[in-house]
């Protein structure tokens, strides 16, 4: 059996998400465990950020290049919540667009 046949739909679209240049942090907590899962890309005039906290608990969002701080924005041009297989597919749906006005 090939690594593929053993990975679950979420594993494969975080595979897929890092064939796009998604680079993935960790965050533990105190006692080293891991917390989240936490997604970014920046790319042309916007950056993707995705966090997942459970299989049923991941949230998605698209923000300008210039939002000051990126993983709590003020202004967002799309967001997804929901259960993580579902969020990263919307996730991998969005246009690979170089100018965020294309999103409005």
């Amino acid at each position: 059996m090939s690594r593929t046949d053993q990975t679950t739909p979420v594993e494969q679209r975080l595979s897929d998400l890092i064939d796009r240049g998604y680079r993935f942090l960790h965050p533990r907590a105190d006692d080293g465990a891991v917390v989240a899962v936490v997604g970014i890309r920046a790319h042309g005039a916007v950056v993707d950020i995705v966090r997942l906290d459970g299989e049923d608990d991941a949230t998605a969002f698209r923000v300008p290049e210039d939002e000051p701080n990126v993983l709590a924005p003020r202004r967002m041009l799309w967001r997804c919540r929901g259960e993580a297989g579902d969020v990263l597919e919307e996730l991998l749906a969005l246009p690979d667009c170089d100018d965020s006005r294309l999103l409005h």
